[in-house]
C-alpha cells in the first residue's frame, strides 16, 4: 500500500473517531450550539490541513515516479527493436514465472477491452 493510500485511511479513521451522532429530539441552547459549532469548524480546519498535507504528499509521490518513468521511456526510445527484443527474451529465461504472469495479465486486459467494445 503506498504512502499516500495509508494517510488517507488514517484521515478517514479520524474522521469517523470524532463523528458525533445527535438526536433530533434535543434541543441545545443558543451557547451549547455555538461551542459545538466552534468544535466542528476547528476540526473541519484540522481535517482541511491534514487532507492538505496528504494531497501534497501525493503530488510529490507522481512527480518522483513521473521522472522514472520518463527517464525509463526515453532509454527504452533510444534502443533499437532488436536490442529490445533481445533484451525481452533475456528476461524470460532468468524470470519464466514473472513472465507468464505478465503475459496473462497482459492477456486478460487485452480481452476486456476487445470484449467490451463489442457491446
Amino acid at each position: 500500500m503506498s504512502e499516500f493510500e495509508n494517510e488517507v485511511k488514517k484521515a478517514e479513521k479520524e474522521l469517523e473517531q470524532s463523528l458525533i451522532t445527535l438526536d433530533c429530539e434535543e434541543h441545545y441552547s443558543e451557547h451549547q450550539s455555538d461551542e459545538f459549532l466552534g468544535e466542528i469548524k476547528m476540526q473541519a480546519q484540522e481535517y482541511g490541513k491534514k487532507v492538505q498535507d496528504a494531497a501534497g504528499k501525493a503530488y510529490d509521490y507522481a512527480k518522483d515516479n513521473l521522472g522514472q518513468v520518463g527517464d525509463k521511456f526515453k532509454e527504452l526510445s533510444s534502443k533499437d527493436p532488436k536490442e529490445l527484443i533481445e533484451d525481452a527474451k533475456e528476461f524470460a529465461r532468468q524470470k519464466p514465472g514473472q513472465t507468464i504472469l505478465i503475459s496473462a495479465a497482459i492477456g486478460v486486459v487485452l480481452g476486456l477491452l476487445l470484449r467490451g467494445g463489442r457491446r
